[in-house]
């Protein structure tokens, strides 16, 4: 009985503090939310550009081709979703005007000046705007959230919106409250060089042997981590950290250089003892 009885309390908490939440941008991302949202009992609803039809009815999302049919349903919470290249285009697209004005929208680009900029430029006054960065993805956040860090600023939030963005705190989300700029300075070149490193030992295609170093076991989640997100995640962080990659440049540079330094040197040490050697044997002859 007292486990049917905490059972029940459960169910009508979860009723209680379920929203109505719509998620633009039903990628490999998009869906990763949507799975832990319904599993804390929340309704999901999705639009995109590509049909997920089915595949949003198979884990239970509500799926709407339509962007006007999307915001008929009016959502309590938007998450934008999209990917950072195409993300003012889809905002564009979106009919705002039909949303409720107490609506929350959220943004979770791996950029976060960008979308402030683009979100206090579009939306109506009365909208509530959060931006934020789960410092995970499908692979790293695919068991439990709890102490994975979770970027956010509350660039415009009333009262009613605090309640909405709570999800994350009961996930067990490290909350790291941090302005959006300081968040780029931060963050936005560490993070395109994390995925260079990875694409580029990606492309070395590296395999796992019996004998590997925790390092070298290190190395291959990141390479899996990374690669397993889209191009188009990181054509993005590209765009906004082109100098990083010419610095990275610099370093692997560096790095060779020094390497064939000490080649050089051990080179010329083995020819001088050669020649020393051959000298003797004469010498001796």
């Amino acid at each position: 009985m007292p486990f049917d009885y905490e059972a029940k309390a459960n169910a009508r908490h979860k009723q209680q503090t379920a929203l109505r939440i719509g998620i633009v941008g039903f990628g490999t991302f998009g869906q990763f939310l949507a799975k832990r949202l319904i599993s804390q009992g929340h309704k999901v609803i999705a639009t995109s550009r590509g049909d997920y039809f089915e595949l949003a009815q198979s884990l239970g999302v509500h799926f709407f081709q339509d962007a006007d049919d999307f915001a008929e349903e009016h959502p309590e919470v938007v998450i934008l979703a999209s990917s950072i290249l195409s993300t003012e285009a889809v905002l564009n697209s979106l009919p705002v005007q039909r949303l409720k004005r107490s609506t929350l929208f959220v943004d979770v680009l791996s950029v976060k000046e960008f979308p402030k900029r683009l979100f206090l430029a579009k939306l109506p006054a009365q909208m509530d705007i959060l931006c934020t960065h789960p410092m995970f993805g499908p692979d790293s956040g695919s068991g439990s959230w709890n102490n994975l860090n979770f970027m956010y600023e509350k660039v415009r939030i009333g009262a009613g919106a605090n309640r909405r963005k709570r999800f994350f705190e009961r996930e067990g989300c490290k909350m790291v409250e941090m302005s959006c700029e300081e968040h780029d300075r931060q963050a936005a070149s560490t993070q395109f060089i994390t995925h260079t490193v990875g694409r580029v030992l990606g492309a070395m295609e590296l395999q796992a042997t019996p004998i590997d170093t925790r390092g070298f076991k290190s190395l291959l989640d990141l390479v899996s981590n990374t690669t397993n997100d889209s191009f188009e995640l990181y054509y993005g962080l590209f765009m906004y950290n082109q100098a990083k990659l010419e610095r990275l440049g610099y370093a692997f540079d560096a790095v060779k250089k020094q390497l064939l330094a000490r080649l050089h040197e051990l080179a010329r040490k083995q020819i001088g003892f050669d020649a020393a050697s051959a000298s003797s044997k004469r010498k001796n002859g």
